[in-house]
């Protein structure tokens, strides 16, 4: 703590909040941001390339793994998933939006419970496929009525499913032995001379994720009144 600390490293956040703000290209930003902070460190050319083709190396499989799904979802959007989504919900006279995301919320916290968290998710579950079948429940709801869904109302459907997938992943994985954030919490604390076995912390969690689950399911209750009203 006596040594000083070299905040001119941090040169290289800034260009990139620049860059981005001027909307220049990604690519060009993040390699001035590189050559910043090299030039700030005094890091010399052949070390910098040297890190940057390093870190590319490790790194050269991360867009496939983040472009083949939107590829996929994209092709089944192209070909009317979104369309078939709410075709099919809207065939189901007993199924409103608040409904349809009750059962969503169970499936997604229970499965977050028992470290699944990779099923759902918002450009893999709740873009191409959820939203659309809450708005096709909504949109049923409304004809019902005679009526036409508002674009409010629209939106507020396509937030609500959007917090529906966060409240269950937030809360289902506190309640897995494995999270990262209970590993992170054990170590703390046997760092601070306190001894806590992981599972008696996750098992905390279920009383948490018990009353998310009867909370947001009441909001979803209340969006369903709020659809009945507007």
């Amino acid at each position: 703590m006596q040594s000083a600390v070299n905040l001119w490293a941090l040169l290289g956040v800034a260009v990139i909040v620049a860059g981005f703000l001027l909307r220049l290209h990604p690519v060009l930003v993040v390699l001035a941001a590189c050559l910043a902070t090299g030039v700030a460190v005094w890091m010399p050319p052949l070390e910098w390339l040297a890190a940057l083709g390093s870190a590319f190396v490790k790194t050269r499989n991360l867009p496939l793994i983040l472009l083949l799904p939107l590829a996929a979802i994209g092709l089944l959007e192209r070909f009317g998933l979104r369309e078939h989504a709410q075709a099919a919900i809207g065939r189901v006279r007993s199924a409103t939006a608040g409904r349809l995301l009750i059962v969503y919320l169970a499936i997604r916290e229970g499965a977050a419970a028992v470290g699944l968290t990779s099923i759902g998710g918002h450009p893999t579950m709740v873009r191409p496929l959820m939203a659309p079948m809450a708005e096709g429940a909504a949109e049923r709801q409304a004809a019902a009525r005679g009526a036409t869904l508002s674009d409010a109302a629209r939106q507020r459907v396509r937030a609500m499913t959007a917090a529906t997938d966060n409240v269950g992943l937030f809360f289902g994985e506190d309640i897995f032995v494995a999270f990262g954030a209970i590993v992170l919490m054990q170590t703390i604390l046997r760092g601070e001379g306190i001894e806590v076995d992981p599972l008696h912390m996750a098992l905390w969690g279920i009383p948490t994720a018990i009353s998310a689950f009867i909370i947001h399911a009441w909001r979803l209750r209340r969006l369903d009144l709020y659809l009945a009203r507007a």
